[in-house]
């Protein structure tokens, strides 16, 4: 990795920590030796990217990222004109929704709508969702183009619960459900307890930007309202992508907004056909 990518590999570690770090904690959890992690430091603290508490002497993330987002947001305001659509589908759902974008390699998410249920399920605003073990992760991949679908199920795949799906053909077969129904199904792949839903949001050469995702508890979801919730994902999706782009039309998703796909009858915990999905 060159010297760029290991100070910024350095502030996306610490902008996912919840408190401000020492330079030693620091400096372990980016893999680095101290001398290296407190130049890193400085040079960034120098361009507003990082800072220094001067009492604690510990570090936090600066405000020159909260700039440059604010320029992005301006420009190309994604974020804003898919709230709306994320607030309608949380309050017609009831459950919690989130909105992720892809950016780097990787898939985040951007905006969350809670539930009002006392039990619901809780994602934090910057989350990483793996690709192989989430609802949004599987429905980014399964539009994305083969070669790429074959490129990451080449990597070391982590197993987070007893449900994730790590072998490649059963992720391939997954895969090729999500894109024939146009939303995913992730059944506690990536937390126990939870059942979630997602849909791509694409642009107009049909790749995915993002993901819109419904999470709920599994022991309040059935197999009908799974489905039902992949195809508002779906409408809701589309719908951000028609808004965001406007006259260029993008190419949605194979399902039919706010219909039905196949769906099944009973409760999702007694149904072995959409485990792991």
């Amino acid at each position: 990795m060159s010297t760029i990518g290991k100070a910024l590999s350095l502030l996306d570690t610490l902008s996912r920590l919840d408190k401000e770090a020492g330079l030693t904690d620091i400096a372990n959890l980016c893999a680095l030796d101290k001398a290296t992690a407190r130049r890193f430091l400085v040079e960034l603290e120098k361009h507003g990217f990082v800072e220094q508490d001067p009492d604690t002497r510990r570090y936090r993330v600066g405000s020159a990222p909260v700039r440059l987002a604010r320029i992005r947001e301006a420009r190309f305001p994604f974020l804003r004109v898919a709230i709306p659509f994320i607030q309608a589908l949380a309050g017609s759902s009831t459950e919690t929704v989130h909105l992720s974008e892809f950016s780097g390699g990787q898939l985040s998410t951007i905006y969350v709508e809670d539930s009002s249920w006392a039990h619901r399920i809780i994602v934090e605003v910057g989350s990483l969702l793996p690709f192989h073990a989430t609802a949004s992760g599987l429905a980014f991949l399964a539009f994305c183009p083969p070669a790429e679908i074959g490129a990451f199920l080449k990597k070391p795949l982590e197993k987070y619960t007893d449900h994730t799906v790590v072998d490649p053909q059963l992720i391939r077969g997954m895969l090729d459900e999500t894109a024939a129904r146009g939303f995913s199904i992730s059944h506690q792949g990536l937390e126990a307890g939870v059942i979630s839903t997602a849909a791509p949001v694409c642009g107009p050469n049909g790749r995915p930007i993002g993901c819109v995702a419904i999470a709920a508890p599994l022991s309040r979801t059935t197999n009908a309202g799974i489905y039902e919730f992949g195809a508002q994902a779906v409408a809701t999706a589309n719908a951000i992508s028609e808004k965001y782009y406007g006259s260029e039309k993008p190419l949605g998703t194979n399902a039919k907004p706010g219909g039905r796909i196949n769906e099944p009858q009973g409760s999702l915990a007694q149904n072995s056909r959409h485990r792991n999905r």
